[in-house]
């Protein structure tokens, strides 16, 4: 077991390395708004049909248009939701949405969260899977980069507040990156056997003689933007565990890279940019460590399963259940690991059902940031910033001024990084709290004692900090929850792009100064552990007490202790 460990762990890693690095350094091009191979032609055609000049604006104005867009988009999608009843391509006749039903799953896709309270083939057509959902999947994925960019300009640029041109970049993303990517993964899940179609459901008899309907619908397309976005919303209730989403031990295989392909290439992309390959590889270096260190703990907790299993008969203590057999207890517990490293939320086992340590490790990983690897875009400025705080950390310590990249880190930017990091931590908290002191929140519970409240609380991490997936256990369509969650979706997303604007806008108006004898070297084994211990020791001080009070406590009470 531990050598078959091994090779999975070794051999994903080095197919996501040998396949990022070439998309990263494509990348480049689109941060340093450099035309790409064979599109300047069609690039100044598309500009002046769409009326985009090639001009950088504000770092205010990039804000704005980005929230601005995000929440239009928003509000189309609460109408298609809403008017479902009424629109094409709905063979199985499904209605509208509920309200608050509708406004909590407009507001997932928009922010790249992706959380269902609902299950996708009894509630959502295909239309407003086709015309809705995807859309969104692709422009929410698209924001995240957009964002990262403007962050990476502030480090490249100097004497200018100009961080780009918003509209430019989340067209050139959407085409000429995420388009190409999921035609490719789309083709390939077909190949497997995933289903695409539009077709209506069907109904068949089955070996026992008793009629069973087999939902269909547009599941490959979807599938590719869910894992490369990395979005995470499903078709099927059943998300990644279902045959028709993932049907075999290669496509499972395939999934779990695609999730990581585009934020592990984003670090080489930051590398080039910046003019200096070594730091984005630092910051992957520290990705990759605690990943690891992750996947293996996750790993252990699940083979080892439940010592009371033996003591009642059993053949092993391993535990199975809620894994699929054709994935086994390694996949499932990685691809449970690399989804809320990620900010992705698509999942192929019930976490719910993992062990009490086993269920520790995806709860933390979210509650860090979703900083190691992380969505498209936000795991990497989310990086960032705990590197601006390690450097600044470090600058106190050796009683120089901190700078990175040849840029001074001084109290404005220190004081939105520090908001930036407040940011979900205060609504997961809050929102648990509220979940528990209300009867509302309580009446979704239906565990007791501190897996109950480990549902509760992985509930409002995922929302909070954009992941989408779910421990269960938890009757989340209802007004309070919807709502709930849907603020803190929304406010997880929305928030923190304040905080980084504003340091991107003051590092571009800095000159980039030159290194001197005394000035931190920020690449290294030094300060790939000077990253991780800030990352770790931010998530340790703000969620260890929740933390003891769910997975922690519960653990004690398996073991006896």
């Amino acid at each position: 077991m531990a050598a078959e460990a091994f090779l999975l762990l070794a051999s994903f890693l080095a197919v996501l390395l040998l396949l990022a690095q070439p998309l990263g350094r494509l990348m480049t091009g689109l941060v340093l708004d450099r035309p790409l191979p064979l599109t300047a032609g069609f690039e100044r055609t598309l500009w002046r049909l769409c009326g985009v000049g090639g001009g950088a604006i504000h770092w205010r104005h990039y804000l704005c248009t980005i929230v601005v867009f995000n929440l239009l988009g928003g509000a189309l999608l609460l109408a298609i939701l809403l008017l479902q009843g009424l629109l094409p391509l709905n063979p199985q006749h499904l209605p509208g949405l509920s309200w608050h039903l509708a406004l909590n799953t407009a507001i997932s896709f928009v922010t790249n969260t992706n959380w269902q309270s609902y299950a996708g083939e009894s509630t959502i057509s295909y239309f407003s899977t086709l015309a809705g959902l995807a859309v969104q999947n692709f422009l929410s994925a698209a924001t995240g980069i957009a964002v990262l960019f403007a962050l990476i300009r502030g480090f490249v640029r100097h004497s200018t507040q100009d961080l780009g041109n918003a509209w430019r970049d989340l067209v050139r993303i959407t085409l000429f990156v995420l388009l190409p990517l999921s035609l490719l993964l789309a083709l390939f899940l077909v190949s497997q056997g995933v289903i695409q179609n539009v077709s209506p459901y069907l109904t068949i008899t089955t070996l026992e003689g008793a009629p069973q309907t087999l939902p269909m619908g547009p599941v490959a397309s979807q599938e590719a933007i869910k894992m490369l976005g990395p979005n995470g919303g499903g078709l099927f209730n059943a998300n990644s565990a279902h045959p028709f989403e993932n049907p075999t031990a290669l496509s499972n295989f395939v999934q779990m890279l695609a999730i990581f392909l585009i934020p592990a290439a984003l670090c080489f992309t930051f590398g080039e940019a910046v003019g200096d390959r070594r730091q984005g590889k630092t910051v992957l270096w520290a990705m990759v460590l605690m990943f690891v260190a992750a996947a293996v703990l996750a790993m252990l907790a699940e083979v080892h399963g439940n010592g009371h299993l033996t003591t009642l008969g059993a053949d092993s203590a391993m535990n199975w259940e809620g894994k699929e057999s054709r994935f086994g207890i390694l996949n499932s517990s990685l691809f449970a690991v690399i989804t809320t490293a990620a900010s992705c939320g698509a999942v192929n086992a019930m976490h719910d059902s993992f062990t009490a340590l086993g269920g520790l490790i995806p709860l933390w990983l979210i509650q860090l940031g979703e900083v190691v690897f992380g969505g498209v875009g936000s795991g990497l400025y989310g990086m960032l910033i705990n590197v601006l705080l390690a450097v600044f950390i470090a600058g106190l310590m050796i009683g120089r001024t901190p700078e990175y990249l040849g840029k001074k880190i001084g109290v404005p930017e220190m004081k939105m990084a520090a908001i930036y990091i407040l940011i979900t931590p205060a609504l997961v908290l809050l929102g648990t709290a509220l979940a528990m002191m209300t009867d509302a929140g309580r009446a979704g519970m239906l565990n007791p004692g501190a897996h109950g409240f480990s549902e509760v609380l992985y509930a409002v991490s995922s929302a909070a900090n954009n992941n989408g997936s779910a421990f269960a256990g938890l009757s989340a369509n209802t007004p309070f929850w919807n709502v709930l969650l849907a603020v803190a979706m929304l406010l997880g997303r929305f928030a923190p792009f304040v905080p980084l604007m504003v340091i991107a806008g003051s590092l571009a108006g800095r000159k980039t100064q030159p290194a001197s004898p005394g000035t931190l070297p920020t690449h290294g084994a030094l300060f790939v552990a000077l990253i991780i211990g800030t990352v770790l020791l931010i998530g340790a001080l703000t969620f260890i007490p929740s933390l003891a009070l769910g997975p922690i406590v519960e653990h004690l009470q398996l073991t006896g202790h």
